[in-house]
């Protein structure tokens, strides 16, 4: 079993993402011996912009190809200026290739990733979710489910937010999400209907 686990906050040890991200490899670690963890760091090693040389060589990367070799991926992902950090979108921009993740049917784009299982844990200084007065701000989450979903993998959230609104709130939102984490179906199938 092969899982790549990424992380893209800025902040170094003192990432909320980071924490939690690492958390879920531990999860996943108690159920499979045999896990084959693969581990970028996008901060430490960032990818340059995309430029149309890159654009041009894009479903011969190694990007894309380790993308598709993993039957799992795990993302810590901060949350900068209403969005993903730009590291994490210049990954992004190698693994969404049309002919290795997706295509175009007679009905329109079909996922080539189905079955792969992609779990992000997502830092928020502020409170963004649903029913908040900043939910239209909130642009991460939403490109991340949109990405993934659009080529054919099955994506799931693990949220904490409010970070930056004291030291008490910063821990009861990070203890939050790693109690979703211990109570996360450790297999490697996506589990149907499960919402993070």
């Amino acid at each position: 079993m092969k899982l790549l686990h990424l992380d893209s906050s800025i902040t170094g040890e003192g990432s909320a993402s980071r924490a939690i991200s690492a958390a879920v490899v531990e999860r996943l670690r108690e159920t499979h011996a045999d896990l084959d963890v693969v581990y970028r760091d996008l901060a430490a090693e960032p990818l340059p912009h995309m430029t149309l040389d890159t654009f041009l060589t894009l479903d011969t990367g190694e990007d894309v190809q380790q993308f598709l070799d993993a039957d799992i991926v795990v993302i810590g992902a901060g949350f900068y200026n209403f969005t993903i950090p730009s590291q994490l979108k210049s990954w992004i921009d190698r693994i969404a290739v049309r002919g290795k993740t997706f295509a175009y049917g007679e009905n329109g784009p079909v996922g080539l990733a189905k079955g792969k299982r992609v779990i992000v844990t997502l830092a928020r200084g502020n409170v963004y979710g649903e029913g908040s007065p900043y939910v239209a701000y909130e642009h991460a989450e939403t490109l991340l489910r949109s990405i993934f979903t659009f080529v054919g993998a099955d994506v799931e959230f693990i949220v904490a937010e409010g970070l930056g609104r004291g030291e008490d709130a910063r821990r009861v939102a990070i203890d939050g999400a790693l109690q979703q984490v211990r109570h996360m179906i450790p297999s490697f199938a996506a589990p149907a209907a499960m919402a993070l």
